[in-house]
């Protein structure tokens, strides 16, 4: 079984770092000035991780204070805090991503002037 030979080739240099650290010549058809959506990631995963976060106590709270025959029920709610917990933990799991990415690619570049 062969292997294309750009595979074995020297990794070309880019703007931004792969996940493994190293690329190989373009093979699709993203523009070649193509934008990292890292910013994007960054602002939506700061600001839904307090949402999700104060979401997860507020149906818990709810939840804890519903009574048999309240409506909605304590199951739901306890539900939708679940949720909102996980929805929280990957969000935040995101932005420690979001921020290592950032974090590699500044550090890799020298500034030059």
């Amino acid at each position: 079984m062969s292997e294309s030979p750009e595979r074995h080739g020297e990794p070309v240099g880019r703007a931004r770092s792969g996940m493994i650290g190293r690329h190989f010549p373009r093979t699709g058809t993203e523009p070649v000035t193509a934008q990292s959506s890292l910013g994007l990631r960054l602002l939506l995963a700061g600001v839904f991780v307090p949402v999700f976060i104060a979401a997860t106590v507020l149906f818990g709270v709810w939840a804890g204070n519903s009574d048999q025959g309240d409506s909605p029920g304590r199951g739901p709610l306890i539900g939708l805090a679940v949720t909102c917990g996980i929805l929280a933990l990957l969000a935040a799991v995101d932005l420690v991503v979001v921020l290592r990415r950032l974090k590699r690619e500044r550090g890799s570049h020298p500034i030059t002037r």
